[in-house]
């Protein structure tokens, strides 16, 4: 037995919402939209992962969703551009990373990252 998938399941009242915040602002496709569900997609050559945390690090709250991206700057800029308020960051944190806090239009707070 293998896991080959982790789905991160995010509650919501509207899903059509979160289209531009995953798919307009970080670019990931729309894999799945049954109008109850909507699925989006991001390079497939990680593997699964799920991270259990007591904090988020820094003193941070444990973000809800983590999300890599290979250009912080630009995704920091489109957030903004679109309207989305940062809520920690950007930050070069002492593991390696460089990464702002933004929620989601759901409610969710994302942890967009990039290694250093």
């Amino acid at each position: 037995m293998a896991v080959r998938r982790i789905v991160a399941n995010v509650a919501a009242d509207r899903v059509d919402a979160a289209k531009l915040f995953y798919g307009d602002v970080l670019g990931m496709d729309v894999a799945m939209d049954m109008g109850w569900i909507m699925t989006f997609t991001a390079d497939g050559s990680m593997t699964p992962q799920i991270s259990v945390m007591t904090e988020g690090g820094s003193g941070t709250a444990v973000p809800d969703i983590s999300i890599e991206v290979d250009d912080l700057s630009d995704v920091h800029q489109r957030m903004q551009a679109a309207g989305f308020a940062i809520e920690y960051g950007p930050a070069s944190e002492p593991w390696g990373v460089t990464r702002f806090y933004v929620r989601d239009p759901v409610g969710r707070l994302v942890n967009i990252l990039a290694h250093r």
